[in-house]
């Protein structure tokens, strides 16, 4: 069940106080003991909120990041795949332990028995099927990079255009 005790004036004076000074919400929360739900609704009351900019740019970043690991485990799995293809025609070892004196015996086939052929192309099959969504969701990943990078040049272009502006007239003497 929630906590129904109203926050004190003190608290709500203290949650300004900290935001004030640039501290996260979650941060304001853990000082405080209070929910992150709070300290927003005791912000928005006064008329302040949250930069996000940060948080959004963590998580453009880290879906970048896993973009990255997606076309690694990418990479393996198709290896993985096409080294059991490679050798799907190899000699077979096939080999047991048993019998009353725990015997090892072992013989060489031709080729994989046709149920360990059968588990390679099935296991091909799903590789190359996983691989197909991983590349397509990693593509996707790096339009999602192209187009942050591609906001930030403008923003850096704006910012540099309005910086030359503050200086032109800084320098006229008129």
């Amino acid at each position: 069940m929630a906590n129904t005790t109203p926050i004190s004036d003190d608290v709500k004076a203290e949650v300004l106080r900290l935001h004030a000074e640039g501290h996260s919400r979650n941060h304001i929360a853990r000082t405080l003991g209070i929910s992150a739900g709070s300290v927003t609704n005791i912000c928005r009351a006064a008329d302040r909120s949250f930069d996000r900019s940060e948080t959004k740019q963590a998580t453009e970043a880290r879906t970048v990041d896993l973009a990255a690991g997606r076309v690694r485990l990418a990479e393996k799995m198709l290896a993985a795949s096409e080294d059991m293809l490679d050798r799907i025609d190899d000699e077979y070892l096939v080999y047991n332990f048993g019998g009353k004196d725990n015997d090892y015996n072992e013989h060489t086939l031709e080729s994989a028995p046709v149920e360990v052929r059968r588990n390679i192309i099935v296991t091909a099959g799903i590789t190359f099927d996983k691989l197909t969504r991983i590349v397509e969701r990693a593509n996707t990943g790096t339009e999602e990079a192209i187009g942050m990078l591609d906001q930030l040049a403008a923003g850096f272009k704006a910012a540099a255009a309005q910086y030359r502006a503050d200086e032109t007239l800084a320098d006229d003497p008129e």
